[in-house]
């Protein structure tokens, strides 16, 4: 599994384009953004293909460290639950939107975070080139005029929002 994470984040990393920037958060609080985040939808990477129930705990190890600890099920909400976690930092003068992480160093993807809810309770995180992409929750569950209301951002920034996929995230939803 672990070469296999290793090999994706290879492949991220080299599909960065030279897309127009992205319009980033224009100030992130990093206390309020830390804990937990469900994936509600995404485009999804070989490594996240086919998970559900998935999310990410993000903690900060010093003021502009953290670590990212990404939790989900193979295939099926009873199958075993699975991590693994990233280690990375926050680049300085972007208002704390965009980030740099990675298994070790000196392999680091970038993670931007396009929006945050002014209550902390979505966001979305995109990526360069914009082949990838999170809608995040608080909540495992989202109605559906919220993330409709989400997609609508992703669009603006130029993302084929028909890639996105929802991720199961309790049974029966």
């Amino acid at each position: 599994m672990r070469r296999l994470l290793m090999c994706c984040l290879l492949l991220l990393g080299a599909c960065a384009g030279d897309d127009p920037p992205q319009a980033l958060q224009p100030n992130v609080d990093l206390q309020r953004y830390s804990g937990r985040w469900y994936i509600i939808a995404n485009i999804p990477y070989f490594a996240e293909a086919g998970m559900v129930g998935s999310s990410f705990d993000i903690r900060f190890t010093a003021p502009d460290r953290f670590d990212d600890v990404y939790w989900a099920r193979k295939a099926t909400l009873d199958a075993p639950l699975q991590s693994f976690t990233m280690r990375g930092y926050v680049k300085p003068n972007t208002g704390n939107a965009y980030w740099r992480e990675g298994p070790f160093w000196p392999l680091y993807l970038s993670y931007l975070i396009l929006y945050v809810d002014p209550d902390y309770r979505t966001a979305l995180v995109g990526y360069p080139g914009r082949g990838y992409g999170w809608v995040m929750s608080r909540e495992p569950q989202m109605d559906d005029a919220t993330y409709q209301s989400l997609l609508t951002r992703f669009a603006a920034q130029g993302y084929d929002t028909s890639q996105f996929v929802r991720i199961p995230q309790l049974p029966g939803g």
